[in-house]
């Protein structure tokens, strides 16, 4: 059975007596780096709590009136045991208390709120909290370290996850925690997760960044459409095989699809859907729409799944209760699909957005034209798809190899040898 904290000085009402008033309160360790406070008042005195942020600071919260002159109620007056309990669960998340620091559940509970306020995918925010250890999602912010940050991060990597899953958690990770701390000026250590959560190095992702050839990608929407893919499921064959089409048709990601309205779609000689963007990147707070060209047999499959269906209603729905598709509601669908198309295990539905930035980049369209159409940027393009252009495009640049033993065609002299 665990010890009794005790305390000469703050144990009983009648020590407690005998303590000078002082601003400052008195206090004793119950904790490793929580500890009790007692400020002696006038009146009754008041119980505090003061727990390390990580790195050499400390937060102190007061949180209920002593037992001097009333007996405890268990609530808002506290005897010193009852205080020593309240003031650890403080200190360690395990309190509703709004006026301690976020813990890390409720930062990344916050950043969903946020990423929903300003349109963003709030599903990002949730991505880490499922390799999150209970202790560590119940731990305030402010006690969070570089080491026990870092030792998260390699045990990631330890128990076989991939260097780019891992760095798009921690990213996420970062964001919630530096908006905590954007809204308590006593979160001091960003150092825990900046040096703790840095990025490590990335191998080429094989499953993601998969180049699919036309007769793979019809195979694996044709799978799609196919009722035995989706026989298990309460979804509409026809509405997950023209959702996994319109992946394969625009390159758009699968948050952006998911937030296609029926306005979105236009037809006509020419048919496009009007895609919305991402809001990826620091500066982009606003919403926006562009052209995405389709083929017209898409286009007369979408206008008839809307019909009926006003303008701002979505375009895609995953069933008859009118919800907008989200990642977690194809994933196991599209495995399905892409194993009866036989594409290489653990291909994602991610390889089709993959697929259509390499190809239009390998069809000579414009860098710059490539990246506004794919809500991406030039830099980006540059750093994912260099190498994989490179390799699939070494039959356009052996059209541009010098042979001086080729034929020679017009007037040109051959040189004399």
């Amino acid at each position: 059975m665990a010890r009794r904290i005790r305390s000469s000085i703050l144990e009983t009402r009648t020590a407690r007596a005998k303590l000078a008033q002082q601003r400052k309160p008195y206090f004793v360790a119950v904790a490793p780096g929580i500890a009790l406070g007692y400020r002696r008042n006038a009146g009754p005195g008041a119980w505090n709590v003061r727990a390390a942020d990580g790195k050499g600071g400390n937060w102190i919260k007061g949180f209920a009136v002593a037992d001097d002159h009333e007996d405890s109620d268990g609530a808002n007056v506290l005897d010193f045991w009852q205080a020593a309990d309240k003031a650890k669960q403080l200190a360690r998340g395990q309190d509703a208390d709004a006026g301690r620091p976020s813990t890390v559940d409720e930062a990344l509970t916050d950043y969903a709120a946020d990423l929903s306020v300003r349109g963003a995918n709030a599903g990002n925010a949730t991505y880490p909290r499922h390799h999150l250890t209970p202790a560590l999602l119940s731990k305030p912010v402010s006690m969070l370290t570089v080491k026990e940050m870092k030792h998260w991060r390699n045990g990631l990597h330890t128990d076989g996850v991939k260097a780019s899953t891992i760095n798009r958690m921690c990213k996420a990770l970062k964001a919630a925690l530096n908006l905590a701390a954007a809204h308590d000026d006593r979160i001091t250590n960003a150092k825990a997760w900046t040096v703790g959560l840095a990025a490590i190095p990335e191998d080429d992702d094989t499953e993601s960044n998969l180049v699919l050839s036309d007769d793979q990608r019809r195979a694996v929407v044709g799978a799609s459409y196919d009722g035995t893919v989706t026989a298990t499921y309460d979804i509409d064959a026809e509405a997950f095989g023209v959702y996994v089409e319109v992946h394969a048709a625009t390159g758009a990601r699968s948050g952006q699809i998911a937030l296609l309205d029926v306005g979105d779609l236009h037809g006509g000689k020419e048919p496009r859907l009007m895609m919305p963007s991402s809001l990826k990147g620091k500066s982009r707070k606003t919403r926006t729409r562009k052209p995405i060209p389709i083929a017209p047999s898409l286009a007369k499959r979408l206008k008839a799944l809307a019909a009926g269906r006003d303008a701002n209603e979505p375009l895609l729905l995953m069933n008859s209760n009118g919800d907008r598709w989200s990642s977690a509601d194809h994933r196991l669908l599209f495995a399905a699909a892409a194993q009866a198309a036989r594409l290489p295990d653990g291909a994602t539905i991610y390889c089709l957005r993959h697929t259509a930035i390499t190809r239009a980049l390998l069809a000579g369209v414009p860098v710059r034209l490539v990246a506004s159409s794919f809500d991406t940027s030039v830099a980006m393009i540059e750093k994912t798809y260099s190498k994989h252009i490179a390799h699939h495009g070494d039959e356009q640049m052996r059209r541009a190899v010098f042979d001086i033993d080729a034929p020679v065609a017009g007037n040109v002299v051959p040189m004399l040898r």
